[in-house]
């Protein structure tokens, strides 16, 4: 008998299964596939808070920052706190970034962005917002790295390869048997047809699909440094909405970048521990999604990516496709579509932000209750 059932070994199920672990209990967590291969490790490896606008999605992203840096060092994983940089190019992006009030962030001079960082392409850059909060780790070593820490560390039983079909508390049906459990957790990313599909049909949930490319690892000993955004980030996320100039700025976005804002590219920048560089990406929901991967999409991040990087060697060593699942209205989805059950989906691209703070929330009330 277990007192939790986990569906999903991506990152918000290792979180959830870390806290739970943690407080004593015993855990197992179901993984459908022989490895976790979705959206956990096709992202950019960013915990970016500074996505996150100020308020309780902030001040989760914050505990969850707090959470991830202590299980990267129990577990030895490699991470390194970059801080990112938001850069202008123009006038109005300046403006804009002036404006946003955020905690700890600091407005620098172009000569003081090329102290931070390296490959900052010089003309017209007005100057760059700095925040120190931002984490870089590599997705696809911690998804796989973290089942063998969780279950040495903390006694976390995993079943990969093995598809969760049903669930009658205590009564767990897979496809390698039956199991019993006291509660199930369901963290199945962008599945809608598996597991309680009529609860989750119910929701404001859209599907959102990524093309994103990694290099080869940078020559020498060459760094980014921080992680880099540009101008057509400030268009993307809530935190930026605030701004009183924003208007102004994605008007003028919308004229002269009418075909990234249609495949909802903004280009953002990470470097891992093998030194290579993940770039992307972009946002194409529900209908507009097909299996085919869009050669224009990966040009237009790339010819906007020259807009403000210069690196080494910008040799492509893979492209992929991602899919995650947003809720529409909401930061997350947290629901109960049955006793003893609990669905915690919805975050969009902030997984690997939101993860273990969300799951750190979830964790206690399932003690407490």
């Amino acid at each position: 008998m277990f007192d939790v059932a986990i569906v999903g070994a991506g990152v918000l199920g290792l979180a959830h299964a870390y806290h739970l672990a943690r407080a004593g209990k015993r855990v197992a967590v179901f993984e459908r596939s022989a490895r976790a291969e979705g959206a956990s490790i096709r992202n950019f490896g960013m915990l970016w808070l500074i996505g996150q606008p100020v308020g309780e999605r902030y001040e989760t992203a914050l505990r969850s920052r707090a959470h991830w840096l202590t299980v990267l060092q129990e577990a030895n994983l490699w991470h390194e706190q970059t801080g990112s940089l938001h850069l202008a190019y123009a006038d109005d992006e300046a403006a804009v970034l002036q404006e946003l009030s955020f905690p700890q962030t600091q407005w620098l001079s172009a000569a003081q962005v090329h102290e931070k960082a390296r490959g900052i392409r010089a003309e017209s850059l007005r100057g760059a917002l700095w925040s120190p909060t931002e984490v870089c780790v590599d997705p696809r070593e911690v998804i796989a790295k973290l089942p063998a820490f969780l279950s040495e560390r903390y006694g976390v039983t995993f079943h990969f390869g093995t598809t969760v079909w049903g669930y009658s508390a205590p009564q767990l049906a897979t496809t390698a048997g039956t199991f019993a459990a006291e509660r199930l957790v369901v963290c199945s990313g962008h599945d809608l047809t598996t597991l309680y599909p009529q609860a989750l049909a119910e929701q404001a949930l859209t599907v959102c699909k990524l093309q994103m490319m990694r290099t080869v690892p940078q020559p020498g000993a060459w760094r980014l440094g921080p992680m880099l955004a540009a101008g057509l980030t400030l268009a993307h996320y809530e935190s930026f909405k605030s701004c009183p100039t924003l208007p102004a700025l994605k008007a003028r976005l919308h004229a002269e970048y009418a075909e990234h804002e249609r495949y909802g590219i903004h280009v953002l920048v990470s470097q891992n521990g093998l030194g290579e560089l993940t770039l992307g990406d972009s946002h194409e929901y529900d209908d507009e999604i097909t299996i085919f991967n869009n050669e224009r999409i990966d040009t237009l991040v790339l010819e906007y990516l020259a807009t403000f990087l210069d690196t080494p060697d910008c040799q492509l060593a893979s492209r992929w496709q991602g899919f995650y699942l947003k809720h529409k209205t909401q930061p997350w989805l947290i629901a109960h579509p049955e006793p003893a059950v609990t669905l915690v989906t919805g975050v969009g691209g902030a997984g690997m932000t939101l993860s273990f703070g969300l799951a750190a929330r979830v964790a206690q009330e399932l003690i407490e209750a």
